[in-house]
């Protein structure tokens, strides 16, 4: 009789930001502007880094991998919610395609993650053993980074909801405006303390563990460039980290907020703290790195000579 109960929910309504009418209209306008800026400025990025043979290095490189997550991410979350906002029916989202949706998040966010402590190793070894970079930071070794980033945050975050998904047998109404996996858990049936587990140990692999790297890893930076006798070399390898720092305190300071806090009884706030990581951040990223980064700024005005960048 319970497993009947179980497949009754064969679809999620995604109650959203708001459900008065004008503020729809009104977030579907801003939401679609962002997504606008998203897509162009990652894509230029993207497309500046790989046109530029002189800024083909490992920073860059990784960099690219930033962008092209930031793409994928946004567009994962966006345009179903903006197709939300427009629509009569309102958030309607099947069971499967929700479960698809959140995977898809978390395989992304997760992979962003480590790729951000990456990135400071990058940066590590280029202030700290600047003779030694192109050694030990060699193409294999970050094509072979790479390979295990994508290849083991899909594994870790799909593998427990492929092989146990969870059950969903009332309430159909999930309080966010995507299904996020806090959300969606709080709708579901049964025990649920395997995936509270996943959650909490997955949060500490993915994120205290990397930002604790980053901060052991930027202590040994800045002791490394306070070490540099002149003004012009400390200003460079300041402004190399500058960009990096901005965007790991935005993308961690929100995420920590989110997974590393109570996981029941998720407050509506944490879908406002998700507009940050999973909408804003994306947009903002490709120009932290744009503005703040000499040598992107040279190779985009390059490449597009009556730009203002």
């Amino acid at each position: 009789m319970e497993n009947s109960n179980q497949t009754q929910v064969t679809e999620f309504i995604l109650v959203g930001l708001s459900r008065d009418r004008r503020t729809q209209l009104f977030l579907f306008v801003l939401f679609l502007l962002m997504y606008v800026i998203t897509v162009f400025g990652n894509t230029a990025l993207i497309g500046t880094v790989i046109a530029s043979p002189n800024i083909h290095t490992p920073m860059y490189y990784f960099l690219c991998h930033l962008s092209f997550l930031d793409l994928f991410y946004s567009l994962s979350i966006i345009p179903k919610m903006l197709l939300d906002m427009v629509s009569v029916e309102g958030g309607r989202i099947s069971v499967i395609g929700c479960m698809i949706q959140m995977c898809t998040c978390l395989f992304l966010g997760q992979t962003e993650c480590i790729l951000l402590a990456v990135m400071a190793y990058d940066r590590y070894i280029a202030i700290c053993f600047p003779l030694r970079y192109t050694v030990i930071m060699s193409w294999k070794l970050c094509k072979n980074i790479t390979v295990i980033i994508w290849v083991g945050s899909f594994l870790q975050t799909n593998l427990p909801i492929i092989s146990q998904p969870p059950n969903f047998c009332h309430e159909k109404h999930i309080n966010h405006f995507v299904c996020e996996i806090l959300a969606v858990l709080s709708l579901a049936c049964g025990n649920i303390y395997l995936f509270e587990k996943m959650i909490f140990f997955g949060s500490l692999f993915t994120l205290l563990a990397p930002f604790a790297f980053i901060f052991v890893t930027y202590i040994c930076i800045i002791i490394a460039i306070l070490k540099i006798q002149s003004v012009d070399g400390r200003t460079k390898a300041f402004s190399t980290c500058a960009s990096h720092l901005t965007v790991v305190c935005m993308f961690y300071g929100t995420s920590m907020t989110m997974y590393l806090g109570p996981m029941k009884n998720a407050s509506e706030k944490h879908k406002y703290v998700t507009i940050i990581y999973g909408t804003i951040t994306p947009m903002l990223n490709p120009l932290i790195y744009s503005l703040r980064n000499n040598e992107v700024k040279k190779a985009f005005t390059k490449i597009f000579p009556h730009s203002n960048v």
